[in-house]
């Protein structure tokens, strides 16, 4: 008995081989690559001291923020996934001075055992009740300003405190991380030294300018600006309409030049200020946090420089 010849237009099926091959193949391209486990793990509290660690860590070990760019930390709400992640860290860094007032019942909830380094012990801190009354409780030590990063010989603390740090909890990196923190200090100095010859081409009766909450007193007190701000310490509660008609007064009676939005605050308040003292926005100033990667002030010493150069310009330099 003759059989027609197969039907040319139908496709040939592969060889089991040759399928099998082509099936692990696609899987291999298709999953998802394993990523190399860190050499060790450090957990910041905020954006701005994660930034500074990562510049001085040895290689290999990763760190991490809580509480990310453009996030406020004075109202930031831990999750049980930052619960985790602390409890998996090597080392834990800090800012202290109260500005984490969320920091301790989350290390406990965690079950974290490790050092926890708080950056700016060891430093003097600013004192009083804060930017017009406003700058006790809801998470800050008394009457303590948590700020203090936003002064460049405070960071060169925060840089020490941390090196000192990682070269404990990895003593065989010692080297390494004594380098890092050399070449990241001279550069802060080299930074706080142009702008200090920036901001000088400002005359003193000029350096006024209003912000949204008082976070830039050691900053004002390492370079010689008045800030004034509507909110205290801490971003908690709104002004009163009182606190808000006072310092509109006093933006029309010493002439402030400039009124800057804060990346971490609505900026509705600040504007509505602005239109009614008269005044206008200088543009916006980087406070508790960095900005996204790629943005204007996504390092310490970008945000420094950022922040400075907006007020030197805005102020008429």
């Amino acid at each position: 008995m003759m059989f027609p010849p197969p039907d040319s237009t139908l496709p040939m099926r592969p060889p089991r081989r040759c399928w099998l091959l082509g099936m692990l193949a696609l899987g291999a391209a298709g999953a998802p690559r394993a990523q190399p486990t860190p050499a060790g793990r450090v957990v910041a509290s905020f954006s701005v001291l994660a930034d500074m660690a990562r510049e001085v860590a040895p290689a290999g070990v990763e760190v991490t923020a809580l509480v990310g760019p453009d996030t406020d930390a004075h109202v930031f709400k831990p999750s049980p996934a930052d619960g985790r992640r602390l409890a998996q860290a090597d080392l834990v860094l800090v800012n202290g001075l109260g500005f984490e007032g969320w920091i301790e019942r989350l290390v406990r909830a965690s079950g974290y055992r490790g050092t926890l380094v708080v950056a700016a012990e060891g430093l003097k801190a600013r004192r009083g009740s804060g930017a017009h009354g406003h700058g006790h409780g809801h998470g800050h030590a008394h009457d303590v300003d948590p700020h203090a990063w936003h002064d460049p010989a405070h960071a060169r603390h925060y840089v020490t405190r941390i090196a000192e740090a990682l070269a404990a909890r990895w003593p065989d990196r010692a080297a390494e991380i004594a380098s890092r923190r050399a070449d990241y200090l001279s550069r802060i100095e080299a930074l706080d030294r142009r702008l200090r010859e920036r901001l000088a081409a400002v005359p003193r009766e000029q350096r006024r300018a209003i912000v949204s909450h008082d976070a830039f007193g050691y900053l004002g007190a390492a370079y010689g600006i008045d800030f004034f701000a509507p909110q205290g310490w801490n971003t908690h509660s709104e002004p009163s309409a009182a606190t808000v008609a006072r310092l509109i007064r006093q933006i029309r009676q010493q002439q402030v030049r400039a009124i800057f939005v804060e990346n971490i605050s609505d900026p509705r308040l600040v504007e509505r200020i602005a239109r009614e003292a008269g005044a206008r926005v200088g543009g916006t100033l980087f406070s508790d946090a960095l900005s996204r990667p790629g943005g204007p002030a996504d390092s310490y010493l970008k945000m420094f420089e950022h922040n400075v150069t907006t007020l030197a310009q805005a102020l008429g330099a």
